[in-house]
């Protein structure tokens, strides 16, 4: 993939292979201009925020010329103060490569230099080692890309070959020198939403397995509670034609597709006065899903597109205009739409937890799951208590998956003399859809575990063949519950399985 100054899809970003910055003379001239353009006029002395300036509050204090360089110095220094987990080396590389993008587009004042040293870290697969937390998403993500940029200047911690490692002994290793920050580039490095748009890029990743994996257990239920399939149809979905709503029901009935467990309605229309216990309708839980599902499928397509304008956008202040010959000050590092994108998702992931959650109280409740017994017991011995417990542990990951709804955008807390005294949150609203992600992936692995379980009961072979493929899968590695046992390391197995995208 190569990055000089075009658009980059989210699509190519995620998937493109080896990045390589453009060595075109045209790109190069166009990038070494805005830097010649900012160096021209520090000389001729005008302040100029970040960069003969003190920073936010101190922006008030002068700085000459010649002491431009140690300003980036100090910039970066000083906002070495991350805190929590670290973020992995997957979300480090996005992170310098979403940089990378943002500075290329020859508005932030940096040199070419400074772009070949990003190619150079991702070539040599050098990930600064990043902490998670210490960022407000305004200016932009300072302290978490002040890793990049020490990382740059030779200092710090880096991720390289699976281990951590110092940046001094990673560079002397492999011959490189470590770089010396011109004016601003430091400051261009910093300020900007790389972080909050790394860490939702790789949990979205994530997230779209386990929507998918989702849609998976949903049809099993169209066909384990013996449902009718109507609500699936085209014709219901075409009559209100939301996007997401149309690929969800056409995702679920085709996975149902072949069951002999299911039914249409005119069956149930048909029987309702030979069936005295059968409702003529689905519960909501069931017949809903489609629109459940689909919000979530729309909310998502919006989040990527909003990621994909964000690492696209130049996002550090001062811009710099070397055409039109004019520097901007401005507040594109406010990271705002990230925020928003990934609080929706995380109200997203809260409905999809809920959903998960009725329907495997449907499943495994007597009085609902249309004679799968008691808590699906295989062995009917009282002494035997088949899901019972698992139920409860979905149960707790749900109210889990919940809690972390709340959106991180409202909570905008002032800081820095209160110079950033409104800030997106944006990076905090992004760790928070991760952490969500793990609770539901083990809400999963108890799902379908109980939807194999449920397959034992019904009898393999009339099941759907996407159920059955499904089916199997599991019991080549997790054994039917047919006595009381421990079951946390059934859920682990399933986990790992889910991660792969095995139900998916």
């Amino acid at each position: 993939m190569i990055i000089d100054n075009s658009m980059i899809s989210y699509k190519k970003f995620l998937y493109g292979e080896e990045i390589k910055l453009s060595d075109e003379k045209d790109f190069i001239d166009f990038i070494n201009a805005g830097h010649d353009f900012l160096i021209e006029n520090i000389k001729n002395g005008r302040p100029i925020y970040g960069v003969t300036t003190g920073y936010g509050e101190a922006g008030q204090n002068y700085a000459a010329f010649e002491e431009a360089e140690e300003l980036q110095y100090n910039l970066f220094s000083f906002h070495g103060c991350g805190v929590g987990e670290y973020l992995s080396a997957d979300v480090s590389r996005i992170m310098t490569t979403v940089r990378m993008i943002s500075l290329s587009k020859g508005k932030s004042g940096i040199s070419y230099d400074l772009l070949k040293r990003f190619e150079l870290l991702l070539k040599e697969k050098i990930y600064p080692l990043i902490p998670s937390q210490g960022s407000v998403g305004a200016s932009g993500d300072l302290t978490p890309l002040s890793y990049i940029a020490a990382v740059i200047a030779g200092e710090r911690e880096v991720i390289y070959k699976g281990e951590v490692k110092s940046t001094q002994d990673v560079y002397a290793e492999l011959g490189i020198t470590p770089y010396t920050f011109k004016a601003k580039e430091a400051l261009a490095i910093m300020n900007g939403t790389a972080a909050m748009s790394a860490i939702a890029i790789d949990a979205i990743e994530k997230f779209e397995i386990l929507l998918a994996t989702s849609e998976s257990f949903v049809a099993s239920i169209f066909e384990l509670l013996l449902c009718d399939i109507t609500p699936l149809e085209p014709f219901v979905h075409d009559s209100k034609p939301f996007a997401g709503q149309r690929k969800t029901a056409a995702n679920i009935l085709k996975k149902c597709s072949g069951s002999k467990l299911t039914h249409e309605a005119f069956s149930r229309y048909e029987n309702f006065h030979l069936e005295a216990e059968q409702n003529i309708q689905d519960r909501y839980s069931i017949r809903c899903s489609p629109q459940v599902l689909g919000v979530i499928h729309d909310n998502l397509d919006i989040a990527k597109k909003w990621i994909e304008t964000e690492i696209n956008g130049v996002n550090d202040n001062p811009l710099i205009d070397p055409i039109g010959k004019r520097i901007y000050t401005s507040g594109n590092f406010y990271g705002g739409y990230i925020a928003h994108a990934m609080d929706t998702m995380r109200i997203c992931v809260g409905n999809l937890a809920d959903l998960i959650d009725k329907e495997f109280g449907l499943l495994v409740d007597h009085k609902f799951n249309k004679g799968l017994g008691e808590s699906l017991k295989i062995n009917k011995k009282s002494t035997h208590h088949g899901f019972k417990a698992m139920q409860i542990t979905l149960s707790s990951l749900t109210a889990d998956v919940i809690m972390n709804t709340v959106p991180a955008s409202l909570h905008s807390r002032p800081t820095e003399s209160f110079n950033q005294d409104k800030v997106s949150m944006g990076t905090t609203a992004a760790l928070h859809f991760a952490k969500q992600l793990p609770d539901l992936t083990n809400m999963l692995s108890i799902a379908i575990i109980a939807m194999a379980q449920a397959v034992d009961l019904r009898a393999k072979e009339n099941c759907s063949p996407v159920l059955q493929a499904h089916f199997d899968a599991i019991r080549a590695e997790v054994q039917k519950l047919s006595y009381d046992r421990r079951m946390d390391i059934d859920i682990k197995v399933v986990n790992e399985m889910i991660r792969k995208g095995v139900f998916a």
